[in-house]
């Protein structure tokens, strides 16, 4: 396509919400809601059409054994970007993803640095390990190598107690919040179960993955701060095979698990319905496959969540959540083309038709 080549894209497309246009132009990779005088080398694609998908949780450049080469990084991102996820909040990994900002082919970026945690209690290969007096120095390393967010393990299995608990006392985590606020990122944190959740959000934290603990004494807390979840209900999915690998030395930790397993749509559902931000993350990368942001905007209506609420939970509300636009004018081109309305079945997010990124039909 010549230099005045430009990509013309019809039906409807469900710039938010509440907001429908039936055409768009994607001039020089950027969104126009105005025709192009003088275009030539047109291209057509039509059918229903939504921003880029959000996968606000996931992990490029990481498998279950720790950091991988960029070949592999590559082949993660780019099937994400098949799936349709133009957007990626990389929630924690120890490879230097950089590269991929040179990119124009593979999806935009949002990087958390490396997880942080407490020593021996968290998988192999993945954190910084360290001991509650170095957590704000390594926020600070972590909150200046990342996109304006840092991942700590709220809580793993303490082996000596045989079930999850906490990993850092309340002070430390106060200390560290406010020095990453200081130097302008937000702050995360894996939680699986209960107890650690009130001292992370009573310190100022941003938001929670997984937050399979929440209960009926954190969900007002939560929704009085404004704190957002992450359920990555995908990867929740995982945890009777992970308790049937654990039983045997570590039955009160598989019970618990279990537990939380059981309950998961029960806590995605309440933690919703108490006006808590819920947003679409996977969790691929450790041990899930990428390109499962479709699977989990399904998973969030399992929970109950009504689909145009979970299908802004992976599109525009997490677009606007992570401060980066949608199909807005002069917007980079970041699109997916469907051949049915993803509002009326959220399954049709599986089958993208068309895949657009800056501009570009890649898919």
């Amino acid at each position: 396509m010549s230099e005045r080549a430009v990509l013309h894209v019809k039906g409807r497309i469900l710039v938010g919400p509440d907001e429908v246009r039936d055409e768009l132009w994607v001039v020089g990779g950027r969104v126009s809601y105005d025709r192009p005088s003088g275009a030539r080398d047109i291209r057509t694609v039509d059918g229903w059409v939504l921003p880029g998908l959000v996968d606000a949780h996931c992990h490029v450049g990481l498998d279950r054994h720790g950091a991988v080469p960029e070949d592999v990084a590559e082949k993660q991102a780019l099937t994400d970007r098949d799936a349709g996820a133009l957007l990626l909040r990389d929630a924690g990994s120890p490879s230097d993803t950089r590269w991929v900002d040179d990119r124009d082919d593979l999806p935009k970026i949002i990087r958390a640095g490396r997880h942080i945690a407490r020593t021996r209690r968290y998988i192999r290969g993945y954190a910084w390990e360290v001991e509650p007096g170095d957590l704000v120095a390594y926020v600070a390393q972590e909150a200046r190598r990342g996109d304006g967010w840092v991942k700590l393990v709220g809580d793993w299995i303490d082996r000596d107690l045989g079930d999850l608990s906490a990993c850092w006392p309340r002070g430390a985590v106060e200390a560290a919040i406010a020095e990453a606020h200081r130097l302008g990122a937000r702050v995360t944190a894996h939680c699986f179960a209960e107890d650690s959740l009130r001292d992370l959000v009573e310190a100022g934290i941003d938001c929670v993955e997984h937050a399979t603990g929440l209960t009926d004494d954190t969900i007002p807390l939560f929704a009085e701060r404004g704190v957002a979840i992450v359920p990555t209900l995908v990867n929740i999915a995982t945890f009777p095979a992970l308790a049937d690998g654990g039983e045997s030395k570590f039955p009160r930790w598989s019970a618990h698990m279990r537990r939380l397993h059981e309950r998961r749509y029960d806590t995605v559902r309440s933690a919703h319905d108490a006006g808590i931000p819920v947003f679409v993350g996977t969790d691929a990368g450790g041990t899930l496959p990428h390109g499962l942001a479709a699977d989990e905007v399904v998973e969030l209506t399992k929970a109950g969540i009504p689909p145009a609420e979970a299908l802004a939970a992976g599109t525009w509300a997490a677009r606007e959540w992570l401060g980066q636009p949608g199909l807005d004018e002069g917007a980079p081109a970041d699109l997916v083309v469907y051949a049915a309305d993803p509002r009326a079945d959220v399954r049709t997010l599986r089958d993208p038709r068309r895949v657009v990124l800056n501009g570009r039909v890649v898919g």
